[in-house]
């Protein structure tokens, strides 16, 4: 029923894998941070092998991330940053679940994790964030049980954006407005048109460099069919697009580009339909 806050616009946020440029504010992804790349090693250096599929190295690394966080995060116990960096690649290991049932694993040991992150240190945008990303998580494995897990998901985007709204690129705007742009509306829950252009625009307007915030407010400027606010964001994203892939270079923004370049040829296209 959710697919808040994780693939295509919700980094993907999540999206996402970014780094953590400050550990203040996360993610860098971690990223939904997420950028990742791993190496892979031949089998023969005489025989050519078949191009590993992109995910498929994404998820390797995020796997692997998730075991090392684990033992981290097993061993320091009264960590509070070990906590929530396990919570962090717990999010980003259950972005390549097989099932609902590992799935939901996964989501439960990152919920756990930040919630002692929390516990630790409460003031830290940072916990607050992971464990709203987690629960979201679970809320992707249920049905209507998901909507019993929007608002504890929506007390703790809150919390994390009046610690840090400027956190992983102003990521607790772009969730939280994600979340209302998503989540059915009254009664049934949570969702609100206002609310989510607002906190969508509040992200552009504090990370204006960053193309995941511009993207997700073309997306919901489209599924409102509203032209004469997405046309003008379009163009800023043409202009920014060169000047961006600078600025978010190199391996660990990998699959954020592969992603942000999905959907930028979805929306041209999709701008392209409505033309005709």
């Amino acid at each position: 029923m959710l697919a808040i806050l994780y693939s295509g616009a919700f980094g993907r946020a999540h999206t996402f894998w970014e780094r953590d440029r400050a550990q203040t504010s996360w993610l860098q992804h971690a990223y939904f941070p997420w950028a990742f790349s791993l190496a892979f090693a031949a089998l023969g250096l005489l025989i050519q092998a078949e191009p590993v599929p992109a995910s498929v190295t994404f998820a390797a690394r995020a796997e692997q991330l998730f075991q090392t966080n684990r033992i981290r995060f097993q061993t320091e116990k009264t960590n509070a940053t070990a906590a929530w960096q396990f919570g962090r690649a717990c999010f980003d290991w259950a972005e390549f679940a097989r099932s609902d049932e590992q799935r939901e694993r996964i989501a439960n040991e990152g919920i756990a994790a930040c919630r002692q992150a929390v516990a630790l240190q409460p003031d830290w945008a940072a916990s607050h964030y992971y464990l709203a990303l987690n629960l979201g998580q679970l809320a992707r494995t249920k049905s209507l049980g998901a909507l019993k897990i929007i608002p504890e998901i929506e007390r703790e985007f809150k919390s994390a954006l009046e610690l840090d709204p400027q956190f992983n690129n102003a990521a607790p705007h772009r969730s939280i407005g994600l979340l209302y742009l998503q989540a059915p509306g009254w009664p049934t829950s949570i969702g609100n048109r206002s609310k989510a252009r607002f906190h969508l625009k509040k992200a552009v307007e504090l990370s204006p460099e960053y193309p995941e915030n511009r993207l997700c407010l073309i997306e919901a400027f489209l599924q409102w069919n509203e032209k004469k606010n997405f046309m003008p964001e379009v163009k800023a994203v043409e202009e920014l697009w060169p000047r961006a892939r600078q600025l978010f270079a190199g391996k660990a923004w990998e699959a954020d580009w592969a992603d942000w370049d999905k959907r930028w040829n979805l929306i041209q296209k999709t701008i392209k339909q409505k033309a005709t």
